[in-house]
């Protein structure tokens, strides 16, 4: 479990599960090739092979009047088309609980998009049924995204929206909100569009000091150096391109701490200049 202070508020990393490898098919141009030349990714976020490791994981926002987690991972018992993700039976909620989070404690849920494994544990099975995991929560999703989705017939994704999103629609739980939404007077979205058209970013604020949650605008740290290395999973790869292009270069060289949303352990640092449009995770 990792926890980051800024100001006032506490974000914590809850890991569903971990990755060392066997993620080529969402960077393809991440051959080992490739990667082992950019060694400051070793030893967090590549190994001495080449592989990238990752992280799958929820990050819960306390800023002492609100409890806010920040995507929902894969959840259990979910029949998914990624056969290692498929029928999960991990200890998330335990976890979270451990970390001081009770999902009744939990009072909004911020999905940075709809995709797989950022929605799963909006839901979970009790008696055959899929029920809401955070009883007392709302559950944000920005309307663009939502738009595209609801009506989208690709079979994985309509599985996905059948048991981990529609069922929080259902029992009214479910509010659409613009990409640039206020949270709470700490926390607010940033449009970040082209991994999915309504993806965003979350920025929290509190005295002074700031941090990024990602989303999937950035999915691995090594796309810092190859922005340009962009992922099979992306509905827009020019517009994600974009986009990640754009959030380098904002933040890199400032003191805004960025957590990534499948960045592995330290899973957070800040954004560092390399020079004619490229960059690295500085996470000392």
């Amino acid at each position: 479990m990792n926890q980051w202070q800024i100001g006032s508020v506490k974000i914590t990393r809850i890991v569903e599960i971990e990755i060392n490898g066997g993620t080529r098919f969402i960077l393809p141009d991440a051959t080992r090739d490739a990667c082992l030349p950019i060694d400051w990714m070793q030893p967090h976020f590549m190994d001495s092979k080449g592989n990238l490791i990752m992280s799958v994981h929820a990050l819960v926002v306390d800023t002492g009047t609100r409890r806010i987690v920040v995507d929902t991972c894969i959840g259990n018992d979910k029949q998914r088309t990624i056969q290692a993700w498929s029928n999960l039976q991990t200890e998330f909620l335990n976890d979270l609980e451990h970390a001081g989070y009770p999902r009744e404690t939990i009072d909004t849920v911020m999905c940075t998009h709809l995709h797989v494994d950022h929605v799963g544990w909006n839901t979970m099975l009790v008696n055959d049924e899929w029920v809401p995991t955070f009883p007392d929560a709302r559950y944000l999703v920005a309307k663009d995204e939502w738009k595209y989705w609801e009506s989208n017939e690709e079979p994985g994704q309509v599985q996905v929206m059948s048991d981990s999103v529609q069922p929080i629609a259902q029992a009214g739980l479910m509010d659409l909100v613009d990409e640039s939404h206020n949270l709470c007077e700490e926390v607010y979205l940033e449009p970040t569009p082209g991994h999915t058209p309504g993806h965003v970013s979350v920025h929290i604020h509190s005295e002074g000091q700031h941090a990024l949650i990602t989303g999937d605008c950035i999915h691995h740290p090594v796309q810092m150096t190859n922005p340009h290395w962009c992922s099979s999973a992306d509905y827009d790869q020019k517009q994600g391109l974009t986009t990640r292009n754009q959030l380098l270069e904002k933040y890199a060289d400032n003191d805004t701490l960025i957590i990534g949303t499948h960045f592995a352990t330290p899973t957070a640092g800040h954004i560092r200049s390399l020079g004619e449009g490229k960059y690295w995770l500085d996470v000392n």
